[in-house]
């Protein structure tokens, strides 16, 4: 094996693990916290949406109603999270507290 290729693995795995310290430092947490804001923008819109669901009366849910067929699977899992909460402010409690 002869010096170059030898330069040039070493170069290939240096590249590696610089690509990966960056992901794992600063790109990873940036993506998990966008993923959670946007989560929970889907979620106040649906709780807006639909109040009903949680027995909040509203005259806004017979309007609301026609965007279920479009929402159906997103409502679907929604539902599932919020009953899974023990409170609204619970998650956005937990970004403060680490």
């Amino acid at each position: 094996m002869d010096i170059e290729t030898r330069i040039r693995q070493f170069r290939e795995w240096l590249e590696e693990w610089a690509r990966g310290l960056y992901h794992g430092m600063v790109s990873h947490p940036a993506y998990e916290l966008i993923e959670q804001e946007a989560e929970d923008q889907e979620d106040a819109f649906l709780l807006a949406c639909f109040p009903d669901a949680f027995g909040i009366p509203s005259p806004v849910s017979y309007y609301t109603a026609e965007l279920l067929p479009y929402l159906a699977e997103e409502f679907a899992q929604w539902e599932r999270r919020m009953w899974d909460r023990e409170s609204v402010l619970e998650r956005k409690g937990q970004q403060y507290h680490f």
